[in-house]
């Protein structure tokens, strides 16, 4: 699995809880970060270019876009590049999100790549139409989680503006349209209020992987023993390391470097 950094690791953590089993590689691109502001075309050729190293140096079975931005380009190109199964956080989000509201009015933010591609608003007209979706661009939300810094002051201002257009579509669930935003989540629900349901489209996105895997000859066998992890970084080694093992937990006990091709 790939994200434009530490993110991803809301996805890798319930990977990991759900199907201990599995080995996984991720790769944080530290180096590049952050995909959000971004020209979608040039997110696309570095999703490419990762989904190319997971394929090739490590052979893996299956590659989870664990970052909306990179999701909001399209999968099926990359599916048809790496020959393997892809599964993005979008569309196991909209699912969640659509059970989680009881009023039909439901909220996504995001980076300003994935708020502005479309990617949720078409989601949900394929997935629930009916429901009536508020969306809005969060940024400077990454740059705080790859900072550390999920509860300082600064952060909860910025989250009072950024959120003042969800907050009077008065909606009553709001999905964490990136997966670094659940590391925000008790600064967002301070800001949102207790009725507002935050959702996170970690646990979905595993669970879909489960629904992939589950009888086939893909899955591995838990009798086998518990996976191994690996983890890579493009940018700096001791940060992410440091950093990331405060995020996920002690499964993240090294990391490796990874260059891209000049």
């Amino acid at each position: 699995m790939f994200d434009s950094g530490f993110g991803g690791l809301t996805v890798a953590r319930a990977l990991i809880d759900l199907l201990p089993a599995e080995h996984l590689v991720y790769v944080g691109d530290t180096g590049r970060y952050p995909y959000g502001p971004r020209p979608l075309e040039e997110v696309r050729s570095f999703a490419e270019q990762i989904t190319d190293v997971l394929v090739q140096e490590h052979d893996v079975k299956l590659v989870i876009v664990a970052c909306n931005t990179a999701a909001a380009t399209g999968l099926e190109r990359l599916e048809q590049r790496a020959g393997v199964p892809v599964v993005g956080v979008i569309e196991p989000g909209v699912r969640a999100l659509t059970r989680a509201t009881r009023s039909g009015r439901a909220g996504v933010i995001g980076t300003v790549g994935t708020i502005s591609s479309g990617a949720y608003q078409h989601a949900m007209t394929t997935v629930a139409p009916a429901i009536e979706l508020t969306c809005a661009a969060c940024p400077g939300f990454v740059e705080f989680v790859e900072r550390g810094e999920t509860r300082s002051d600064q952060v909860t201002v910025l989250a009072e503006r950024l959120l003042a257009p969800v907050r009077e579509a008065k909606v009553d669930a709001l999905l964490l349209g990136c997966t670094h935003y659940p590391f925000l989540a008790r600064t967002i629900s301070d800001v949102m209020g207790r009725d507002v349901t935050l959702v996170s489209s970690a646990d979905e996105t595993a669970f879909e992987v489960r629904r992939l895997l589950e009888g086939t000859a893909l899955a591995r066998d838990p009798a086998a023993g518990p996976g191994r992890h690996r983890w890579r970084s493009s940018g700096d080694i001791d940060w992410f390391q440091r950093l990331g093992r405060q995020l996920l937990g002690p499964e993240l006990d090294d990391a490796d470097p990874v260059t891209w091709p000049t």
